[in-house]
């Protein structure tokens, strides 16, 4: 047609769009991806790559770096080409990897996690100070708690630290709890009495995997450390140091059948270490829901949500990694 064609039509006609034809009234580059455009000036020549890689790879050469590599050939007078070029042509032959004899940086051992879905599969274990009426003198609570139940599985307290005591504490323990022939893993972070090699012969013998803490991340032993933060602080920790060794262990003896029988503890939904322990929560937690759907039926204008939440976790992870929880769920309690 003589009058020509409208530009929709006519982009549509040859598959162009039509801000890529306003685009070309002010540039005339196609800017397109895919588009075939003339090699850059500044490009290296299939010539000058193989002279970079032949320099790169040729005795004397093979252990430097390009900046190492430039400022040598500059001396015997050559230049080819710069470092950071240098850098790209071994990148894109594979090549970009430490060159001389040293290696690579190893990365440190990812902490691995632990999965707890019954009693007696983790237990974490830690010993703390405990102040005494001579100054300096302090006695040592050695600890290991299951970390499914919370429950605190055996406990002693000496006048010092050592592997012997942790090893026949940890005996003590498999014994009491029947632990033989079940996979049992025991975290601790890396103190000496910890990696001591009496206490992994003690574990290797037992069938225990032992579990450490990360260098220097302070976390790691939670569960440990919030059991012992709870002890320092409840009612019964006493008002001055402990006089002697029976006294210090009398008070363990009754913190810990506190702690086991009588704490309700907030992580459990408020039931006893003892109590999840046994399997004795889930029927527990299943009456307070009746109590609460029955509160709530009597007067449903004081309840603008579903009733609270009693519903234990199956599942407890020691230092979990975020890849292996899947995203958690908020249910009304049924």
């Amino acid at each position: 047609m003589k009058s020509g064609a409208r530009q929709a039509s006519a982009c549509e006609e040859l598959g162009l769009n039509e801000r890529t034809l306003q685009r070309w009234r002010h540039t005339p580059e196609d800017g397109r991806p895919g588009v075939l455009r003339p090699a850059p000036a500044n490009k290296l020549s299939e010539a000058e790559r193989r002279a970079v890689l032949a320099v790169a790879n040729q005795p004397g050469y093979e252990s430097l770096t390009p900046h190492q590599i430039v400022p040598k050939l500059a001396d015997e007078g050559r230049y080819l080409a710069s470092e950071s070029t240098f850098y790209r042509v071994l990148k894109a032959e594979g090549q970009a990897r430490r060159r001389g004899r040293s290696h690579n940086a190893k990365s440190s051992r990812p902490l691995t996690t632990h999965r707890a879905d019954g009693p007696n599969q983790v237990w974490c274990w830690d010993i703390t100070w405990m102040p005494t009426t001579v100054k300096g003198r302090f006695f040592y609570w050695y600890m290991m708690q299951d970390i499914y139940s919370r429950k605190l599985v055996v406990n002693e307290v000496h006048e010092s630290e050592s592997v012997e005591h942790a090893s026949q504490l940890l005996a003590l323990g498999c014994l009491r709890e029947q632990t033989v022939g079940r996979p049992l893993v025991l975290h601790s972070d890396n103190g000496s009495v910890m990696k001591g090699a009496t206490m992994r012969a003690a574990m290797e013998y037992l069938g225990v995997e032992p579990s450490y803490s990360r260098p220097r991340v302070s976390n790691d032993n939670a569960y440990a450390e919030a059991l012992f933060r709870t002890a320092k602080y409840c009612p019964l920790w006493p008002d001055r140091p402990f006089d002697t060794l029976e006294q210090a262990r009398d008070w363990v003896h009754r913190f810990v059948r506190w702690y086991n029988e009588e704490h309700r503890h907030s992580g459990l939904k408020y039931v006893t270490p003892n109590q999840r322990h046994r399997g004795e929560a889930p029927p527990m937690l299943a009456r307070r829901v009746v109590v609460y759907q029955a509160a709530r039926a009597r007067h449903p204008q004081r309840w603008s949500r579903g009733i609270r939440n009693w519903k234990l976790d199956p599942v407890v992870y020691l230092n979990p990694e975020r890849a292996e929880l899947a995203p958690k769920e908020y249910r009304k309690a049924a």
